[in-house]
């Protein structure tokens, strides 16, 4: 599973990139190479800033904390988490762009990254940063209201090619990666990119808010961050983007499985520092951040959200997040949103 659909993987010749992030991905943590990173003595020796550029309540937001608080009793010093929303996501990624690549700045680079700059929000790439962890792969979904009308995907589907328009949606930013999954979702179905319009928000939390409240009728968050809700029946889940249900909520019906287009698309969630960072801090990061995935309370954690422990070593995670920027700036052009 990775960023790209299969489709934009095939539009850029990715397939080789696709393939070796998904084994990666497959990979166990104790088979990740540790040589290198044991010789990584560096610790902070003050408090650490860990900037969330989406609000408080999230998944980018509760994976941040998790990591936070195990690095913080790791290595004795506060990791500060601080939501730096607004800017559809510009705003909290500059504010990690732009620190003093020390080692006192760290923060939560989604895959907005290769999102942002297509769309015309800002110079920023993921060249920008120095990744330091693959924190969360988080395939998106289709959620309701409990007293939505529509009991399927095909339902909906249907009723926003009579009425394009009319039906409004919410998730993230204006050209993020939530709404890159409904615009790219509607167009592989035939539909107009838009003919369920998109409301920005500054992250899942506040457009379920909305979603709840009546504001919009859909919302394409990640499936995780929508859990708790389904689980109490306050919304319901019309479709789960991804090749396998999640074992969580199992009767969740995946898009592979239901439409003729079997489009599928997934964020992810990456700890990574300001470019230009040394090497012995990013390495001493990143077998920290190792040792905390290999825990039973991480591990426990992500059950509990519905997700898997994953990992990738920092050289082919920078690859991956450059493959992921040119797969998604695909899609973005297939959908009218490039600028």
């Amino acid at each position: 599973m990775t960023t790209m659909t299969r489709r934009a993987c095939a539009a850029r010749q990715t397939r080789r990139a696709c393939a070796a992030a998904v084994a990666t991905l497959a990979l166990p943590l104790a088979a990740l190479p540790v040589t290198a990173m044991a010789a990584c003595d560096w610790k902070p020796e003050r408090a650490v800033t860990y900037v969330v550029p989406w609000g408080a309540g999230g998944g980018t937001d509760a994976n941040s904390r998790m990591l936070a608080s195990m690095l913080e009793r790791a290595w004795g010093v506060p990791f500060n988490v601080v939501n730096r929303t607004g800017g559809n996501g510009v705003t909290g990624h500059s504010a990690i762009a732009t620190a003093a690549p020390d080692g006192y700045t760290i923060g939560a680079v989604t895959v907005e990254i290769n999102t942002m700059h297509w769309v015309g929000l800002t110079d920023m790439t993921s060249a920008s940063m120095t990744p330091l962890a693959l924190v969360d792969i988080v395939p998106s979904s289709v959620l309701v209201r409990k007293d939505s009308p529509y009991q399927t995907l095909g339902e909906l589907l249907a009723d926003a090619k009579a009425r394009p328009g009319e039906l409004t949606a919410s998730g993230t930013s204006q050209g993020g990666i939530w709404h890159l999954a409904l615009a790219g979702m509607l167009n592989a179905e035939g539909a107009a990119p838009d003919a369920i319009r998109w409301i920005p928000s500054q992250g899942a939390a506040p457009a379920l808010q909305e979603l709840m409240a009546g504001g919009v009728d859909v919302a394409t968050p990640a499936l995780s961050e929508g859990k708790a809700l389904v689980e109490s029946g306050e919304i319901r889940a019309l479709a789960y983007m991804h090749d396998a249900r999640m074992a969580a909520l199992p009767d969740v019906p995946t898009t592979r499985e239901i439409l003729p287009s079997g489009w599928t698309l997934a964020a992810y969630i990456t700890a990574s520092g300001p470019a230009g960072m040394s090497d012995e801090i990013a390495c001493s990061y990143e077998a920290a951040i190792a040792e905390a995935f290999k825990s039973q309370e991480w591990a426990d954690f992500k059950a509990g959200r519905g997700s898997e422990v994953v990992s990738m070593p920092r050289a082919e995670l920078t690859a991956f997040m450059q493959a992921s920027d040119a797969a998604l700036g695909e899609v973005i052009k297939a959908v009218g949103l490039a600028k």
